[in-house]
């Protein structure tokens, strides 16, 4: 279905369905398969067949979903997560032992930074941290022989910058080193990072693609377009794995995600389950139309909280003066999604006090569904940075963090307003 554009594919990508068959995908809510022929189910185990053999590795139902959102990033395939953060701790898995190392963007998620800078390293994987606007030489020295991948967020959360991919994508192309990128925020609809240089795309299906914060999921994309074969920053894909029959991993048209899904999926288990990616497919469904409204939304409501006396900033990159602006043409050009932050003039009771007055719009550790909501992030999903780790994520105590929903634009900037009144 390469074919058709973005719109189509979110309503028609991932299953299709044969004469008789449900229109949708069903829930396949079984852990195992029934086989009469013993060499096909062997074929399925050397992995010299497609289909499904015990649910903790791949599900008919989680396959339609993982289908559509591979078509929408453009990749070759994809692999169903139970949450986004076992996303990313699986594809850090696939590619890391100890004694390698890692490069990441300081501008991210609370529990990426966390799971970066304080769990890998318990298991002997270091990450080195970088500012996303340094400059390329800056970003160059912080690779060396064991630096498997670098990491960044097209959108940050909730620094609200966006990646420069080009400066990005030409040191890992020079150095023969991955680079993955967290869509979350701005979904294929908005941004396709592997057509930008990327070649593994993650996502928090929880947030945007389903859109109705009801299933909870992961998503890793694999471009196929990484060169793994004689690389020798990428042993463990080059020779035999004696768990799995000694297949090589660097022969096969997709060697990331079949060593992913051979080896960290079957010793983990954390696929997504069948429900929530029955209820993710669905919310997908609507995921283009939605982020047009969520674009159109955060616009209006940026421009208003801009003119506010009360507010000291606001990061986004529909502001014609945002940092950000001309790279968000660039690189966002269908819009720039629905998240945004502002300063409040005050201090962290300042925001509680506001966020407290609010309506219309709740406080949720939630972002990207269809209903607006906010959070203090040096409070909750970051306090446990260092006061050194907040500055360097680019988080101050009067961050106020806006996830713009679908609702209509004025009811949204009357309940900020009736909030700001109180303070």
């Amino acid at each position: 279905m390469n074919e058709y554009k973005l719109d189509t594919l979110c309503v028609q990508a991932g299953y299709r369905p044969e004469t008789g068959e449900s229109r949708i995908p069903q829930i396949c809510q079984s852990t195992t398969f029934f086989y009469g022929d013993t060499q096909k189910m062997a074929d399925l185990f050397d992995l010299k067949a497609d289909g499904f053999f015990y649910s903790r590795l791949a599900n008919p139902t989680v396959d339609a979903l993982e289908k559509r959102v591979a078509a929408l990033e453009g990749g070759a395939g994809a692999i169903g997560c139970a949450s986004g953060m076992s996303a990313i701790l699986l594809t850090a898995m696939t590619l890391c032992n100890a004694g390698d190392n890692i490069v990441c963007a300081c501008e991210v998620y609370g529990g990426t930074y966390n799971l970066f800078g304080t769990t890998l390293p318990k298991l002997g994987v270091e990450c080195r941290f970088f500012d996303a606007d340094c400059e390329q030489d800056e970003l160059e020295k912080l690779i060396d022989g064991k630096t498997r991948f670098v990491f960044a967020e097209t959108v940050a959360n909730p620094a609200i910058v966006v990646l420069d991919f080009d400066k990005v994508a030409s040191v890992c192309k020079e150095k023969g080193v991955l680079f993955i990128v967290d869509n979350t925020l701005a979904t294929p609809v908005l941004c396709r990072p592997l057509s930008l240089g990327a070649n593994i795309v993650v996502h928090s299906t929880s947030k945007y693609m389903d859109g109705h914060a009801a299933a909870l999921g992961g998503m890793i994309v694999d471009g196929g377009n990484f060169a793994f074969k004689g690389n020798p920053r990428y042993p463990a894909f080059n020779e035999p794995d004696e768990s799995y029959h000694g297949l090589v991993y660097a022969d096969l048209a997709v060697p990331f995600g079949t060593k992913c899904r051979a080896q960290m999926i079957r010793d983990t288990g954390a696929i997504m389950s069948p429900q929530n990616a029955f209820l993710t497919y669905l919310g997908s469904d609507t995921l283009s139309v939605r982020m047009e409204k969520h674009c159109s939304n955060a616009a209006k409501v940026a421009a208003y909280l801009a003119a506010h006396p009360k507010i000291e900033w606001v990061k986004h990159p529909s502001l014609p003066g945002d940092k950000y602006y001309e790279r968000a043409k660039k690189y966002l050009p269908n819009g720039t999604g629905g998240m945004m932050s502002f300063g409040i003039r005050g201090d962290a009771k300042t925001c509680a006090r506001f966020m407290e007055h609010l309506k219309l719009i709740s406080q949720e550790t939630h972002v990207a569904d269809v209903r607006s909501c906010v959070l203090h992030p040096a409070s909750t999903t970051h306090r446990q940075l260092s006061e050194q780790g907040l500055i360097d994520a680019g988080i101050s105590a009067n961050l106020v963090r806006l996830s713009v929903g679908i609702e209509n634009p004025d009811d949204i900037i009357a309940d900020l307003e009736q909030a700001f009144a109180q303070i």
